[in-house]
């Protein structure tokens, strides 16, 4: 059975399932569903916990049944977590789940909980995970995307009895807070406990804020590519100037920009030989919210602009790798900030006029 995570305090207050699945990649909401689940069964007499973490190919699965099935000396009821990392239990380890969840169905004395990533939509058709999803409660931890991080910041001070100031400088507050945690939500987390400890309940001004937050944002690509396509300048200037002062490679930031313009080639020129839109998407294996975006950029997209953003991906590719390139920057993070900009214009230029500033001019 599949629980929206944010039903899952009602859900324990009218008692507890002896199996739970929880997935997703998000550390903090992750750890604090599994918190809930395990604070509700120490309430119901659950006094003993075991931990198994699967790694490898070599792992003994017959521990975990073995746990599974068996009483501590010492305690009626027991805990029994299952952590899989990879999100790969493999042959051996899938047909042990499917009996581990066989097992779990009406079993009084033990929980079990399965801690797993984020998985595919593969992944989540497959046997073992149908077998868990069939016996007992699976939660899929969603992270928090950028546009809902400042609500999601304020119900939080609100829960410490914090709140920000009223009107257009508390929204400048929550968006200033949001820019500085942006793809770390234990980050964020952190500091929201920490303007607690710093302040009384009640009302924060935007100077309180700014003074305790720290700049603790985890840029990734993935992110940055959303940004880019969402046709988001402020975002991806800020996101770029975050992944070179954190070390990333920029060989890879230009990876992540060049397939996405290769792939938006692909889908047009799938389009223009007459395949639907979303046929063309599935077939370069674009879904989720890549997909929206791409289904809002490419209209606005032209034949010229997609061929003119290949060649300027082409020479960045050169100067991230030490090649100079007439009328194109030396410095490998200049070259990749002005593709980045040439295809964010081009993804929010006016359907059918090309964008104001020339590409690699």
């Amino acid at each position: 059975m599949q629980l929206p995570a944010q039903q899952l305090a009602t859900h324990l207050s009218k008692g507890l399932r002896s199996l739970y699945t929880l997935h997703g990649d998000e550390p903090l909401l992750v750890q604090e569903a599994a918190d809930a689940i395990r604070a509700a069964a120490r309430a119901q007499g659950y006094t003993e916990r075991t931990v198994h973490t699967v790694t490898g190919a070599n792992f003994d699965w017959s521990e975990v049944l073995a746990a599974g099935g068996s009483l501590s000396l010492f305690a009626d009821k027991q805990i029994v977590e299952v952590r899989i990392p990879s999100g790969k239990p493999g042959k051996e380890g899938s047909v042990a789940l499917q009996q581990l969840a066989e097992n779990a169905a009406g079993n009084d004395s033990t929980l079990t909980i399965v801690l797993l990533p984020k998985l595919d939509r593969q992944t989540k058709t497959g046997a073992w995970f149908g077998a868990l999803d069939g016996n007992g409660v699976t939660i899929e931890l969603m992270p928090v995307e950028r546009a809902a991080l400042p609500q999601w910041i304020a119900q939080r001070l609100a829960q410490q009895g914090q709140k920000v100031t009223s009107g257009d400088e508390g929204h400048r507050t929550l968006q200033f807070f949001a820019d500085r945690v942006e793809g770390n939500l234990l980050a964020a987390h952190q500091e929201i406990q920490k303007l607690a400890l710093l302040y009384p309940q009640g009302e924060l001004s935007f100077e309180q804020v700014e003074s305790a937050v720290l700049n603790v944002a985890r840029y990734d690509v993935f992110k940055l590519s959303e940004a880019v396509l969402a046709g988001q300048p402020a975002r991806v200037q800020r996101m770029l100037d975050g992944l070179q002062a954190e070390g990333e490679a920029e060989v890879l930031v230009h990876y992540t920009l060049s397939e996405d313009i290769r792939a938006l080639k692909r889908v047009k020129d799938a389009m223009a030989e007459g395949r639907p839109l979303p046929v063309a998407l599935r077939e370069q294996r674009v879904w989720g919210v890549k997909e929206k975006l791409y289904e809002r950029a490419l209209p606005r997209l032209g034949a010229t602009a997609l061929d003119n953003l290949l060649n300027a991906a082409h020479t960045v590719d050169g100067i991230v790798k030490g090649l100079k390139a007439p009328g194109w920057p030396n410095d490998g993070w200049q070259a990749l900030h002005r593709l980045a900009m040439d295809l964010c214009r081009e993804c929010t230029a006016q359907q059918g006029q090309p964008a104001r500033a020339k590409i690699g001019a």
